[in-house]
């Protein structure tokens, strides 16, 4: 069973009044968050990544949902306002001859939420993440 990492609450102050704004705590919560089109990307990226390393943990990193296998940092998701993102860190120069359809940098590839990453892809960039971790 996947387990997730805690966070605090944040407080922030906001035109001379307090707001309590909760980080998100688990995977659900910060789609739930998302816009629906984003909510979908990111889900189908969700599955694809567990589905390729079935022993990784939910966890929450950086406020992004994040995988962790065996305690160490595996890759990451989120959405940012005109696209959205997968973080399998420095793998990706791996794989830059199949990556160039996507905009990417220094461990990030960015996506529109209309043409989700493929399985296939998200499959080999986790396997290379991992044999990296080991």
């Amino acid at each position: 069973m996947a387990t997730s990492i805690q966070c605090d609450e944040m407080k922030r102050k906001s035109t001379g009044s307090k707001k309590i704004t909760t980080k998100p705590k688990t995977h659900d919560d910060y789609l739930a968050r998302v816009s629906s089109d984003k909510r979908a990307a990111l889900q189908k990226l969700r599955r694809a990544i567990k589905a390729a390393a079935p022993k990784a943990e939910e966890c929450i990193s950086y406020q992004l949902p994040a995988f962790c296998l065996n305690g160490k940092f595996l890759v990451a998701y989120g959405a940012a306002a005109n696209h959205c993102a997968f973080y399998p860190g420095s793998v990706l120069t791996d794989l830059k001859s199949e990556l160039g359809n996507y905009d990417t940098s220094k461990g990030t590839l960015r996506f529109p939420p209309e043409k989700p990453l493929p399985a296939a892809l998200v499959r080999k960039l986790v396997k290379l993440r991992m044999a990296e971790k080991m």
